[in-house]
């Protein structure tokens, strides 16, 4: 559901790329590379692609590159698998963010500021505010933030990792779906292709 030639454009054009751009670069052994050489790479070496798609969920971006069928065109026998995919497909644009790897997630920046403020919070407490003789307390208090902050992080992490696996098996039911939809002459996958992204534009 990812459009190739979409994305070997994005990288070549696109600032936000430019490190995919600068791995495809090393990888080709060549400073300039023209649309289709990026297209190359990009079936050659499979981690350029996910280094986009990363890039993508990171900044709140589709790596689902299809748009919705339009329902009401299609003969009554295509309707209803249609609209399942269409379904499917709002679904997958939920679940995009838990395709990202939780330890690089904006989730566990925020856990780690919290605790970071927290921390610093005691100290001012102690030091500053001089409340020595409470700070066993105030030391308790951080060592159950942080005792709260890793059971959230696992718990996210478990969301993350249960999330994920919803989306590839929903990702491969929604493939099959388009693909029987084509054998029966209902769509053609290539004119549901999204060309360029409206962020970019």
């Amino acid at each position: 559901m990812i459009n190739l030639q979409r994305v070997a454009y994005e990288i070549k054009t696109v600032g936000l790329y430019d490190l995919v751009l600068q791995d495809a670069q090393r990888f080709a052994k060549k400073q300039r590379l023209t649309q289709e050489e990026i297209l190359q790479i990009l079936q050659e070496y499979p981690e350029v692609l996910q280094d986009y798609m990363q890039t993508n969920v990171e900044y709140n971006l589709s790596n689902i590159h299809l748009k919705d069928i339009e329902v009401e065109n299609l003969k009554d026998e295509c309707k209803q698998e249609a609209q399942k995919v269409n379904e499917n497909l709002a679904q997958l644009r939920e679940l995009e963010k838990y395709t990202l790897d939780f330890e690089q997630s904006a989730t566990l920046v925020i856990i780690f500021s919290i605790e970071f403020f927290v921390l610093f919070s005691v100290q001012y407490f102690i030091v500053l505010l001089n409340l020595k003789a409470w700070q066993w307390w105030i030391y308790s208090v951080f060592a159950s933030s942080v005792a709260v902050a890793y059971w959230y992080g696992k718990k996210q992490s478990r969301l993350y990792a249960k999330n994920r696996e919803k989306y590839d098996a929903l990702y491969i039911q929604t493939l099959k779906l388009l693909d029987k939809l084509e054998e029966r002459g209902c769509i053609t996958k290539s004119e549901l292709l999204i060309a360029e992204c409206e962020e970019h534009v």
